[in-house]
């Protein structure tokens, strides 16, 4: 699909970030709009930026941790929209813990949203890509898909999945002959809320001095793409086709990390965490 003109786009996470950036540049495009977000106040903000192109545009609360209102949403949308083309699984959410502590709770709460709100919103948007004769699965993964780091084992997990599935899924398609594709996108550090929504433990804010705060701003310090940065590269690759986009100069630096041997990332990311940690405990 080389273009986003008059077809119709469903987005999760659209309150915020790069969901709201893809949004606004798809409205631009000509793009209607199906949107969804758990925050209806950032939704509605989102909605009313989309307005004034001539589009459509509709929305819905949604929780993606929640595979019936997943499904129930996608047959909402064809209801309003008569057709769907695109499908952005883009909502996610952040945890900082160790293994050895993490909470059951606060795993189940990333992976049901970060992977199960992927796989559900793939299965549930599919028939109807595949019933509109021309369509794209668009899931965002993450860089935390390509490597694995300390003290984020549950988001590797989730990321490294939907990378995965979205791999196995895009041939699948092909196999089959489906007029649907799917691409899977790795955002580098991108300027939205996710940190500032993210949960962190105990023990990991204890490596930043012991605040909470200290561990969300370290992220923002080192996130450098904006969201319609962001956007834009995705919609690009969309447009391309193409299976896998890497979006912002430091995810293509960790591209390229992830293809040195493991012993080699794997201690790069240990010494790191040492030398973060002495210097934490000297300021």
């Amino acid at each position: 699909m080389k273009l986003f003109e008059d077809r119709v786009a469903a987005i999760t996470g659209a309150g915020s970030g790069i969901g709201r950036a893809l949004a606004v540049n798809l409205a631009s495009r000509g793009a209607h709009l199906a949107l969804s977000d758990i925050d209806e106040a950032g939704l509605a903000e989102t909605v009313t930026m989309c307005e004034g192109h001539g589009v459509k545009v509709t929305s819905q609360r949604l929780d993606v941790a929640d595979r019936d209102a997943i499904y129930t949403w996608a047959d909402q949308v064809v209801a309003d929209h008569e057709r769907v083309n695109f499908i952005f699984n883009n909502a996610g959410v952040a945890l900082a813990a160790n293994i050895a502590t993490m909470s059951d709770e606060d795993m189940h709460w990333l992976i049901d949203i970060n992977l199960w709100g992927v796989i559900n919103g793939t299965r549930a948007f599919l028939p109807h890509l595949e019933a509109s004769g021309e369509g794209h699965v668009v899931n965002l993964s993450s860089v935390f898909g390509l490597i694995s780091v300390p003290s984020q084992s549950a988001y590797n997990v989730a990321k490294f999945g939907v990378r995965g599935f979205t791999d196995t899924l895009r041939m699948e398609l092909a196999i089959a002959g489906s007029p649907v594709s799917a691409t899977t996108v790795h955002p580098g550090g991108v300027k939205t809320d996710i940190a500032r929504s993210a949960r962190v433990s105990g023990d990991v804010a204890s490596l930043v001095g012991g605040n909470e705060e200290k561990a969300r701003d370290g992220f923002d310090r080192i996130a450098r793409t904006t969201a319609d940065q962001a956007a834009k590269d995705i919609l690009a690759a969309v447009e391309r086709d193409r299976r896998r986009v890497v979006v912002g100069f430091d995810g293509k630096v960790i591209d390229l990390l992830s293809r040195l041997p493991a012993v080699v990332v794997q201690g790069m990311m240990v010494n790191v965490a040492k030398l973060g940690r002495r210097f934490s405990q000297r300021s």
